[in-house]
């Protein structure tokens, strides 16, 4: 998994290209640790290029959404893939997750 890192605006926005499977879903939750250790509250996933997401992809997720929760900030995705928000709507993570079709509508709700 190649993941891009891109701060804006104080959001940070991680583009993920690859599978999101238990290996890489160690990858991920790294780079999202060090980013919100560097400060970041908003944090903006999109997951253009990920085709394929496990249970442990899964949890990473959930696990950053309630941590960032703590201290005031959020997670929103963007760009889902048609199975990766299949996986999304059949564990019931579609309801706790903002997910926007596009990164600028992502983008966009941070300004609310």
């Amino acid at each position: 998994m190649k993941i891009t890192e891109n701060i804006d605006d104080n959001i940070c926005k991680l583009s993920l290209d690859g599978k999101l499977d238990a290996y890489h879903s160690i990858e991920l939750e790294k780079c999202i640790n060090k980013v919100i250790g560097d400060g970041c509250s908003n944090l903006l996933l999109n997951f253009q290029r990920v085709d394929y997401i496990s249970s442990s992809g899964l949890r990473v997720v959930l696990s950053s959404l309630k941590q960032l929760k703590k201290s005031g900030g959020k997670i929103i995705l963007s760009n889902l893939h048609p199975y990766a928000m299949e996986v999304f709507e059949i564990s019931g993570f579609k309801q706790i997750f903002e997910i926007y079709e596009s990164e600028e509508e992502a983008l966009k709700s941070f300004e609310v």
